[in-house]
């Protein structure tokens, strides 16, 4: 496994999600990086939800142009 230093870039997003489909409502809850092998990731949580499911997704083009910081 390729260890992360404070300079990479995380390679997911982490959100927690409470609702279903157009009703659900997406907070992000932190970070991932995948491993080199592409067999897991590495979280890293800014909180820890106490409702909700855990969605690991790639960022999208617009996060990364915003540093992540726009949600979902």
């Amino acid at each position: 496994m390729k260890n992360r230093n404070a300079s990479s870039r995380p390679t997911h997003n982490v959100y927690v999600v409470e609702g279903e489909g157009d009703n659900a409502f997406w907070t992000k809850v932190g970070a991932a990086w995948q491993h080199a092998d592409g067999e897991g990731l590495n979280l890293t949580l800014t909180a820890l939800p106490l409702n909700g499911r855990l969605v690991i997704r790639p960022p999208k083009a617009q996060d990364e142009q915003t540093d992540g910081k726009t949600g979902r």
